[in-house]
């Protein structure tokens, strides 16, 4: 049985309203107001979506997470109409393209698959990928896999890992790739996950560590995994 299940996505953003709208544009996905305040983009297959949270400090370095798109066409006008500055182009044998969004979070975009290999297409731009850095990929692919009752896997010489089968992960891939910088910013991209047994102990017994417990204003612990990377832990009940 997992520890955890994956609940959804949560971007900070100085401005909140704003930002939301970017990602609901970009994704033609509705953009509705949380019962906390938040917005929710409903991302398609998404889970609950993406959360965009308002806090007062903007980028500040290169987070560890971001999400990937694939694409519809083999073209990113239409992400730089919505306001999306393009990094990148493909190059180098790479076949996507590095953009940001409006308050500088970066992410990919990946033209339409090949027929062979029988991935489906998609009509609006959509996440297809959620991807970690880490220093050791391996061992936090595999980490995230326990807790989450799933499977690390690899490609023969590859340095790249994914976590097969994640409990309620909505998404094709969940990928995490090498970074030889350390973290040094907190992440302005993380995930929630719900606590199928209400109780963060077996993560902070597996090497989680805690940030803040639930109190006055929060009825949810904040955790980062043994790499850092801050996420949200609600005990399962609270989404019944």
């Amino acid at each position: 049985m997992p520890d955890a299940t994956f609940r959804t996505l949560v971007l900070d953003a100085v401005d909140a309203p704003r930002l939301a709208d970017f990602w609901s544009t970009l994704t033609r996905a509705p953009l509705v107001a949380a019962s906390d305040g938040d917005l929710l983009v409903q991302l398609v297959g998404g889970g609950e979506g993406l959360f965009v949270d308002a806090v007062p400090e903007p980028v500040s370095g290169h987070g560890r997470v971001r999400v990937d798109l694939q694409l519809p066409d083999h073209d990113v006008a239409a992400l730089v109409a919505s306001g999306a500055t393009l990094v990148a182009e493909p190059r180098d044998g790479a076949q996507w393209w590095v953009l940001e969004d409006l308050e500088g979070n970066q992410f990919r975009a990946m033209p339409p698959p090949p027929p062979e290999l029988h991935v489906p297409y998609v009509l609006v731009p959509t996440i297809y990928q959620l991807c970690v850095e880490a220093a050791d990929p391996a061992a936090l692919a595999q980490w995230w896999a326990g807790r989450t009752g799933a499977t690390a896997r690899t490609r023969r010489a590859s340095s790249w890992w994914w976590v097969d089968g994640a409990a309620g992960f909505p998404w094709m891939f969940w990928m995490f790739t090498v970074e030889s910088e350390p973290k040094s910013v907190k992440n302005r991209l993380h995930w929630d996950v719900w606590l199928d047994g209400g109780t963060p102990q077996p993560l902070l017994d597996a090497g989680a560590t805690l940030l803040r417990e639930p109190g006055d204003d929060v009825d949810w612990w904040v955790l980062a995994d043994p790499e850092g990377n801050e996420f949200c832990a609600f005990p399962a009940s609270a989404g019944a």
